[in-house]
């Protein structure tokens, strides 16, 4: 591993910051699957003690996306399908919700700031910046989930949804991709503003399903990165 110092924010705790950096590569797969984590070099990459890397790889344990072996090495973990699935499960049931109150409400003070968002990624999909495109994806999202007032439950999809983003991300350079994930995103806030619940919902459940529809090409490409 490629040790690179990373600036922490000294007035705030270090653990959450060093897990939040972290768990940012190994969705951005900046830390492929299979990178062991030398402690000592994340000591010095994040100039913090022992402690801090200890808790943060725990949590990054806890959401299946480092495996530990004591007195042996820590390794980012494959991505696992099954989680996957899971997450993807959990994600659908609670957004298509969201969208549907969303289009059956009548403030929808939050529209114009989400087309505002659309247009920054139509702009990143003109520059083919993935990494950044990946970024407002999940702000899109969280901010649907913000505007029905359930961020607590992005927080849990989030929680749930790293081995999905992972699988997300090998997707996403596909060609076409980026372009149909725009779309999609067009449709379901253009529904919500026509107030058409039907529509909002038959294109997220959609838009969801991409990456998995797709999973057995995504496996014979990156066969040492996919489990399950």
């Amino acid at each position: 591993m490629t040790v690179t110092a990373i600036q922490l924010d000294r007035a705030r705790q270090a653990a959450p910051q060093v897990y939040e950096r972290m768990r940012e590569q190994i969705i951005a797969l900046a830390l492929a699957p299979g990178t062991v984590l030398a402690r000592n070099e994340l000591m010095a990459q994040f100039g913090v003690s022992q402690t801090p890397i200890r808790d943060a790889l725990l949590r990054l344990a806890e959401e299946g996306l480092v495996d530990i072996f004591p007195q042996h090495a820590t390794v980012v973990s494959p991505i696992d399908l099954a989680a996957a699935r899971q997450a993807h499960f959990l994600r659908r049931s609670v957004e298509l919700e969201v969208v549907r109150t969303l289009a059956r409400r009548e403030d929808r003070s939050f529209v114009p700031r989400l087309y505002t968002l659309i247009a920054r990624q139509r702009a990143l999909v003109d520059a083919q910046d993935f990494e950044a495109f990946a970024e407002t994806d999940q702000s899109l999202h969280r901010q649907l989930c913000e505007a029905a007032e359930v961020s607590g439950l992005w927080a849990l999809i989030r929680s749930r949804s790293g081995h999905l983003d992972r699988l997300r991300r090998l997707h996403l350079p596909v060609p076409g991709k980026a372009q149909s994930i725009l779309d999609d995103h067009a449709r379901i806030l253009d529904a919500i503003a026509a107030g058409d619940a039907d529509a909002a919902q038959e294109t997220l459940r959609r838009h969801l399903s991409g990456t998995l529809a797709q999973v057995d090409e995504i496996r014979a490409k990156f066969p040492d990165y996919v489990r399950g």
